[in-house]
């Protein structure tokens, strides 16, 4: 009997181990499995160590070019006489910045005598070359002759023109094989001098240099400090520190070790000014044997008194670590006691601020990290579900792009048609406000955070609505600043509150009454103390807050906060905090597990403006040509012309309205009344406000 064997199919599952693998229930582990590896991987010490070489020998040779390039410049321009110039009149000494002054015009008059002399030489040029020609050609007949004589053969009188020929033969083979291998090992020869260079000098990141290279520098001491007050240049400080029977000590506090660096108060003798320390702080920071954002000074709360943070050598270049939102996977929120770990003081600390019921305003320049210092703030609190997210975005790069399914209303663009959805929002979020305050006591709200990216391009538009008001500016006409305006006033009572990032801060794209009502302040670098001010407010800058003080690009992510949220010393009014960077990528996957918190999330990307309620002209349409009406039958007359709308009214909103335009409500026979002529007046000063907004 013959039996046939029948294969299976290739594609049938041979037993239940073979059987096909569903894709997306094995999608997860596998992506999970693959970020643990990546992140085992990143964070091994032979990867960190590896890091350190590749970046500390990159680092040499870029270093040892800008060095060589600085030394090049400064032997071919005047710069070094103008740095020099600007360090004589930052200390005041106008003899030495005039003398400075005079060696750059020297240097500048020997420079065009250079130039000049080498134009004459050009002219000069063919007729050297003529007279270099005939004079050789003349040397070598007067040889060739003296050699034909010699040996009394006519034929020798060719051996030195045959020898000179012969010479340059040789040169121009040499010069071939020479410049054959100029174009290979010239570039190989230069980075080796320039890495040379940077090797020498140092130039790499501290972290980034070999362990016996990256231990601290010299270490702060008592003697140390006083020497480096009294070299700062001052006078009377310097004469006083003198004149001291203990040589200065009597002005220190004790040096505390706080963090990656140390904390002493230095109390001043009479005649110096606080301020005047302050204007030296690089000068101050180098006679401690540090760079100038390495040393940080504010105003202790004692009269007279600075205190001096000063960092280990090179701690401030160590990178920030990770978020604990990206490490922990468990990390949680809670918007009323919880904290967001935001970054790290420069002390090497936890910075964990505090959201609840806090307006919040991040500026500084472009590029600097701006939105990414915004965006962590908001992908933490995502971890809380109760809270409700409306986010504009008036840059449209897709920065929030993620947000969208976790935020109601996401807008996303930097046309006028943004900046009136983005007003529609912001009105929609204070009318939601109103609706709370007349709300019966006691009720309970949940969270509304509103946030605004680039909201200079708000206060910027020239965008005009059917009424005729605008809805960018900086006047109490614009409906995106009153609509700021009024939830910075009541919001943070019924848990509404805004959030805005900007640019560059100043009148013009940051109103004063705008960034005042901020419960929270923070800049990134700034270019002036005048945006250092408009940014924090002039009390934290006057007492050593310093944006404008930051380095640009290499401070990127490091805010200068004050205000309410952070924890801070007795006394002190901002802390500088190095933002964790959670790059887009880390902030999509944290999304993504925001959402699982959550039931599904529809979000709009367009809210459309509800029909305008002119409630000056209603007032002005109930009072009608009375000469005045009790405030309750005023009311009572509104409710009936628009209930819906003046449902929740009393007397009190009526003082309000008018109090807007600067009017007020009067007493009749000790009964509070509207006039005729109040509104009249209110009409009247909101067209004037409308035409100068014009």
């Amino acid at each position: 009997m013959t039996v046939t064997l029948i294969k299976p199919p290739e594609d049938a599952p041979q037993d239940a181990e073979d059987a096909p693998v569903d894709e997306a229930s094995d999608t997860r582990p596998e992506r999970r499995r693959t970020r643990e590896r990546m992140r085992a991987a990143l964070t091994d010490e032979r990867t960190r160590s590896a890091c350190r070489i590749v970046v500390r020998h990159g680092a040499y040779t870029v270093g040892g070019g800008r060095i060589v390039w600085r030394r090049v410049w400064e032997d071919r321009t005047t710069a070094r006489y103008a740095r020099m110039m600007r360090a004589a009149e930052a200390v005041g000494n106008m003899d030495e910045a005039k003398e400075w002054e005079e060696r750059a015009h020297r240097f500048r008059e020997a420079r065009h005598k250079r130039r000049m002399d080498m134009l004459g030489a050009m002219r000069q040029t063919p007729r050297a070359a003529g007279a270099v020609a005939i004079t050789s050609t003349g040397v070598l007949a007067a040889a060739g002759i003296a050699l034909a004589v010699a040996n009394e053969d006519f034929a020798d009188l060719a051996v030195p023109f045959e020898f000179a020929i012969e010479a340059i033969r040789w040169a121009f083979i040499i010069g071939t094989v020479v410049w054959g291998l100029i174009p290979m090992l010239g570039p190989a020869l230069g980075l080796a001098a320039l890495w040379d260079i940077g090797r020498r000098r140092q130039a790499a990141p501290r972290w980034a240099l070999p362990a016996d290279m990256r231990g601290d520098g010299e270490p702060i001491t008592p003697s140390i400090v006083v020497k480096a007050f009294r070299d700062l240049g001052i006078s009377a400080l310097r004469k006083a520190i003198t004149d001291m029977e203990d040589a200065g000590a009597s002005m220190l506090s004790l040096i505390a070790p706080a963090g990656v660096g140390v904390e002493v108060d230095v109390h001043l003798p009479s005649g110096v000014d606080t301020s005047e320390i302050q204007n030296r702080r690089r000068k101050l920071a180098e006679n401690l044997g540090r760079h100038e954002h390495e040393l940080y000074i504010s105003i202790a709360p004692q009269p007279r008194t600075v205190r001096l943070w000063i960092a280990d050598s090179g701690a401030l270049d160590e990178p920030v670590p990770a978020s604990p939102l990206v490490t922990d996977p468990d990390m949680k929120a809670d918007y009323k006691t919880g904290r967001c770990p935001w970054g790290i003081t420069l002390r090497g600390e936890a910075a964990l601020v505090t959201l609840y019921q806090k307006m919040i305003l991040v500026t500084g320049l472009s590029n600097q990290g701006k939105t990414a210092a915004l965006r962590a703030l908001v992908l933490w609190l995502a971890f809380d579900p109760t809270v409700e997210f409306r986010i504009g975005d008036l840059k449209g790069h897709g920065d929030w792009h993620m947000f969208e399914g976790l935020a109601t209303v996401l807008i996303e663009g930097p046309t006028d048609d943004h900046v009136m959805a983005v007003t529609h929002m912001v009105e929609d979020g204070f009318e939601e406000m109103q609706r709370r305050l007349l709300a019966p006591k006691g009720t309970e709200f949940h969270p509304l955070v509103i946030v605004v990216d680039e909201a200079q391009v708000a206060y910027g538009s020239g965008a005009v609505g059917l009424d005729k008001r605008p809805y960018g500016g900086q006047k109490a006409t614009s409906r995106y600043f009153r609509a700021v305006k009024g939830i910075h006033d009541q919001g943070r009572a019924v848990n509404v509150t805004i959030w805005e990032g900007t640019q560059d801060p100043t009148d013009q794209n940051l109103p004063k009454r705008s960034r005042e009502g901020n419960h929270i302040r923070a800049s990134l670098v700034v270019g002036t103390e005048a945006q250092s001010k408009m940014a924090l407010g002039d009390a934290p800058v006057a007492k050593g807050a310093a944006p404008h003080k930051l380095r640009q690009g290499l401070d990127k992510g490091q805010l200068v906060v004050a205000g309410e949220g952070l924890k801070m010393a007795a006394g002190q009014v901002s802390e500088n905090v190095r933002t964790h960077f959670i790059d887009d990528g880390q902030a999509e996957e944290l999304v993504e597990r925001a959402k699982a918190l959550r039931a599904g999330v529809a979000t709009v990307h367009k809210l459309e403006a509800a029909p305008a309620v002119d409630h000056l002209a209603d007032l002005a349409v109930v009072v009608g040509t009375e000469k005045r009406v009790k405030s309750t039958e005023v009311v009572h007359r509104l409710k009936a012309r628009n209930h819906a709308v003046y449902e929740h009214w009393h007397g009190g909103t009526v003082r309000d309205l008018l109090a807007q335009y600067g009017e007020d409500t009067g007493l009749y026979d000790g009964y509070p009344v509207v006039k005729l002529e109040s509104v009249q007046r209110a009409l009247d000063n909101r067209a004037e406000e409308i035409a100068e907004a014009q």
